[in-house]
């Protein structure tokens, strides 16, 4: 069984240039990316995932890194299952519920 200490959460964070249309192409590219590696986003330049432990947290960041534009800047956290737990979201007024890890593991 699976611990909340072992379980990572990757959270990939970034800032694209979109100036040109090239530019656009690049960063709409990075965004499938993260999505085709099972990503979800949560706000636009900010994307998670989760992981069974941190070799797939290391093993995915070497990955994504792969691809980053030549402009971006691009920063990867990590963080155990139980400290993202303490995540509170707010919006507006109203509190809504952490994202939980997937109820199957997903394996690529």
């Amino acid at each position: 069984m699976l611990s909340a200490y072992q379980i990572m959460w990757v959270l990939v964070f970034f800032d694209l240039p979109v100036g040109s249309k090239s530019e656009r192409q690049k960063a709409t590219g990075f965004r499938k990316l993260l999505l085709d590696e099972g990503f979800m986003m949560k706000q636009f330049s900010v994307y998670l995932r989760s992981v069974n432990n941190r070799t797939i947290a290391n093993a995915l960041a070497e990955r994504i890194g792969r691809f980053v534009p030549p402009e971006g800047d691009i920063s990867i956290m990590f963080f155990t299952d139980k400290q993202y737990g303490l995540t509170r979201n707010f919006y507006g007024k109203a509190t809504k519920e952490v994202e939980k890890p997937p109820a199957q593991l997903v394996l690529f």
